[in-house]
């Protein structure tokens, strides 16, 4: 006999879906960009302009954006460490 399907309230979903987050360690913000921080990211090539007004593109663009950010500095202070 097979286990019954378990069947989650929307709420218990986004509640186990926000525990998962929270082991992993991300969090949830909300921002907001001017539009002269969304034309720097079309300047670094990480936004296309036509996708300027795509919430999920300039979400990836800044994601980039951070990632390449955050990877510099860490490299930087590695480097310093290992001086």
């Amino acid at each position: 006999m097979s286990d019954p399907v378990r069947h989650l309230s929307p709420a218990a979903a986004r509640m186990r879906l926000h525990r998962d987050h929270r082991r992993r360690g991300l969090r949830c913000l909300t921002i907001e960009l001017r539009e002269t921080e969304i034309d720097v990211l079309i300047g670094k090539g990480l936004l296309n302009a036509e996708t300027r007004h795509d919430p999920g593109a300039v979400c990836e663009a800044l994601y980039a954006h951070l990632e390449q950010t955050l990877r510099a500095t860490r490299d930087a202070k590695q480097s310093r460490v290992m001086e």
